[in-house]
């Protein structure tokens, strides 16, 4: 049996019309006399849905309970067994309820494809897995039903149902998305213009990328081999030499000419993986193809031209961007076609630009080989003495022993392969030289001459120096790669670990620590240099490891650019250029680690601003709160002081004393609210210093005043100080209480409770009540009579914000949770003193 097709109708967001197109599809092919039903529909009231689902058959669906519940599931079993040819599934990515036979709807979608059912069905974009992440970020909503992507791209057809921004509002707006009661809501929050420019963004470029994939399933099933050009493609071929950045930037601006143009670049590496490579100046290169918008690659190949070619074709390219080679004349000559040319020639229907650039070659120059450091300085001369040596040796032995011009050359080859090993080719070379002069002079028929006669003496000379040259190429060039392949080994390694550490958890002193034994230096100081006018230039050190680090790049051995305005110095010895290259990526990765720290110290500071924000906010809020009864009471108040049947001495002072404790409660209210920006801007007057428990403690029942003997105390005898001011600690402990015995019903009193820890102190204050009530004006009930309450969360009460923020400002902390039965339980946390 063939398997079913799956096509999708995919949308941006919720309302844009993806069921509606699934039903009209169904009705189109019904009416072309397909077998088509209904297997489930989400129609979410929207009376234009309903009606396209008319004269469609419907399979009935299964009830399930769960938790006491009743839903309704597509019925799979039944549409198994229906059969028909095309099935409509709404809400491919919904999640079934526990006890359906799949967890997910479109495993359910899967058995019907299995049986060989077409299915039609929808999706939206934010519920596909590999988009969760920016889908939350974006409209800050985490989607619970996701969808693995592997099960859309194997539809047989995406369709995406569009709908611009403003029309899906105005849509809303008319009510044919959601209820009335949710329209304001939504279009505040999930459907704000933004978000939905986003999600629709993400749906073409998904779209486009399936497309895409298509075309290039196309292409290899029919064996096309040459480009379609759908699309412009440039791609900028990197050697990591001095001229990518010029190539990179010609490149772009060749893109940037055609709308809708990408651009890639490329760096092949060779198979042996020996050949040697300025990883710097690819790391540099490669930021900056992702900051034109590019994407960089890199691929393995023993043939860079081919590699090149083969990697264009595969990704679509239309056109090819090389530089000029860097080799001169003799070189280019002798080494045969370049990879530039060679490009050129296998590229085909590709175009090919050749860009030149600065450092392209110039005149050809003889170049010396030179030492590099003290060691190649050391290992030069004793190649040389080694040469001389060697060399002076066997020719006196060899006129001691009367050896043939063949006995003596073989001995001296194998002097040119000592000399090669030890020295390099170059002394190599004139070794053979030498010895090619020494055996023609002194050991050819008739000694001491150069006049070689016979044929066969000429053959062996030739031999001589041409297989000691190949012998002194090959081992020169053998240990070059194992000397290379080791370095690169030693300097993978030590970027490795700076790279770990710098993204890690950053600590840029480990990491100039690190660098420092790396180099061998006694000191490492990152600098700063701090802007300014001035002749000289000004530097602080930002960080440093080892003995007497420079102050100043002046003062170091060696220095490099960290970054803008960062310098790596280093002290103990110069580098050499090698090492002076691994310290630039050293010094890279300590600047990315430095990066780091300042983002997570700003992320700390945002976090702290953030919650500064939410306290703010809580307190308005309950300040509004606050203020609302009291200006209530003395309104009322007002208002029947000045009306006349309250011309009674008893009912004015009735009136007088409600409106006296509504202005006490003003005051208390503005006295928080005062202590609360105090807190809040650090303008308050804190001495901390060891303050006794058992004289706070006092001082809070005296301030709490009658009420006072209404809350339990449960403390020690033998209390540790605490580490506090004692006016700050008295005022918020105070307020606590009094919050806890205003919140307390009759009968179930607040208690105050305090705890010594080893290392700190608790003084944990509960109250069992409900929300505070409104305090009964005269002439009328209590609020809490009615029904009508305060605090909607005690947590956020104006008196519980002023408490917590001073006791954070003094040194301590405070966690508010619920107590059962609806009351509030705060846990003020002090450090201690060691003695009691």
């Amino acid at each position: 049996m063939a398997r079913g097709r799956l096509r999708i109708y995919l949308g941006a967001a919720p309302g844009v019309g993806k069921t509606y197109s699934m039903l009209a599809e169904g009705q189109r092919r019904r009416s072309r006399g397909t077998d088509v039903v209904i297997g489930v529909v989400e129609p979410h009231g929207r009376r234009l849905t309903a009606a396209m689902a008319e004269g469609l058959e419907v399979v009935p669906r299964r009830t399930c309970d769960y938790r006491e519940a009743r839903f309704t599931e597509m019925h799979l079993d039944a549409v198994l067994a229906r059969h028909p040819q095309v099935a409509l599934v709404d809400e491919l990515a919904h999640t079934n309820v526990p006890g359906c036979r799949n967890a997910k709807r479109w495993q359910d979608v899967e058995e019907l494809l299995d049986a060989g059912i077409d299915v039609v069905t929808t999706l939206n974009i934010q519920h596909l897995e590999s988009l969760n992440d920016v889908v939350r970020q974006i409209t800050g909503v985490p989607q619970q039903e996701t969808l693995p992507d592997s099960v859309a791209r194997a539809a047989e057809q995406v369709e995406l149902v569009d709908m611009t921004p403003e029309a899906l509002r105005r849509r809303m707006v008319h009510g044919n998305v959601y209820p009335p009661d949710r329209i304001e809501a939504a279009l505040t929050h999930y459907f704000r213009p933004g978000n939905l420019t986003a999600l629709r963004e993400l749906a073409l470029l998904w779209l486009a990328d399936r497309v895409e994939e298509g075309l290039q399933q196309y292409r290899a099933e029919h064996g096309i081999g040459t480009g379609w050009e759908t699309r412009e493609r440039i791609l900028v071929a990197l050697s990591g030499g001095p001229e990518g950045e010029t190539l990179i930037r010609r490149a772009a601006r060749v893109a940037e000419r055609t709308r809708g143009a990408h651009l890639l670049a490329v760096h092949v590496l060779p198979c042996d993986g020996l050949a040697e490579r300025n990883y710097v100046a690819l790391a540099a290169q490669r930021a900056l193809v992702e900051s034109l918008g590019g994407r960089y690659c890199q691929i393995v190949g023993s043939d860079v031209a081919r590699a090149v070619i083969e990697f264009a074709r595969a990704e679509n390219t239309t056109q090819i961007v090389l530089g000029t080679s860097r080799r001169a004349w003799p070189m280019s000559a002798l080494s045969g076609e370049g990879v530039g040319a060679r490009v050129t020639r296998l590229s085909g229907p590709i175009d090919v630009h050749i860009v030149t650039h600065e450092h392209a070659a110039g005149p050809p120059k003889l170049r010396l080989p030179r030492a590099d450091g003290r060691a190649g300085v050391r290992r030069h001369l004793a190649g040389a003495a080694l040469a001389v040596l060697t060399l002076a040796g066997l020719t006196l032995a060899g006129l001691h022993g009367r050896y043939t011009l063949s006995s003596i050359l073989l001995c001296y080859l194998l002097a040119v392969v000592a000399v090669a090993a030890t020295a390099g080719f170059s002394l190599a070379m004139a070794t053979a030289l030498a010895g090619a002069l020494c055996a023609g002079y002194l050991f050819a028929p008739p000694p001491p001459s150069m006049g070689v006669t016979g044929a066969a003496d000429l053959v062996a000379l030739i031999a001589f120096v041409t297989v000691a040259i190949l012998v002194s190429w090959a081992i020169d060039t053998t240990g070059r790669q194992a000397r290379r392949a080791a370095r690169a080994s030693a300097e993978a390694n030590a970027l490795s670990a700076l790279a770990g550490a710098a993204w890690g958890r950053p600590n840029v002193a480990a990491q100039l620590e690190q660098t420092r034994q790396l180099f061998g230096l006694r000191a490492v100081s990152l600098l700063y240099r701090q802007p300014g006018g001035g002749s000289g230039q000004r530097w602080q050190v930002l960080a440093s490891a080892g003995d007497r680090p420079p102050e100043q790049p002046g003062e170091a051995d060696t220095s490099v650019s960290a970054g803008p305005a960062l310098t790596l110095a280093g002290r103990g010895r110069v580098l050499s250029d090698s090492d002076q290259r691994v310290l630039v990526a050293c010094a890279a990765h300590i600047a990315i680690g430095r990066e780091r720290q300042q983002l997570a110290a700003h992320a700390a500071d945002a976090d702290q601003r953030i919650v500064a924000d939410r306290t703010q906010t809580v307190a308005l809020l309950a300040t509004q709160r606050e203020l609302r009864a009291p200006l209530q009471q003395l309104q009322e108040t007002l208002a029947r002081l000045a009306a006349p049947e309250s011309s009674g001495a008893e009912q004015r002072h009735e009136l007088a004393a409600v409106g006296q404790a509504s202005l006490a409660r003003l005051a208390a209210v503005i006295t928080d609210l005062h202590h609360l920006g105090q807190a809040r801007a650090g303008a308050l007057d804190i001495h901390l210093r060891p303050v006794e428990l058992d004289a706070i403690l006092p001082a809070v029942l005296d301030d709490l005043g009658p009420g006072g003997h209404d809350i339990v105390v449960d403390a020690p005898e033998d209390l540790p100080d605490v580490i506090a001011d004692a006016n700050l600690l008295t005022r918020a402990v105070t307020t606590l209480a009094a919050n806890a015995l205003e919140r307390s019903p009759n009968g179930t009193p607040a208690t105050m409770t305090v705890t010594a820890q080893p290392e700190h102190l608790t003084i944990t204050i509960v109250d069992h009540g409900g929300r505070r009530p409104v305090p009964a004006v005269a002439g009328r009930p209590a609020a809490g009579a009615t029904g009508e309450t305060i605090d909607l969360d005690p947590a956020r009460s104006l008196p519980v914000c002023t408490a917590r923020a001073l006791i954070e400002a003094i040194g301590g902390a405070a966690q508010c949770r619920a107590t059962p039965g609806g009351g509030l339980t705060v846990t003020a946390t002090l450090p201690r003193t060691a003695r009691p």
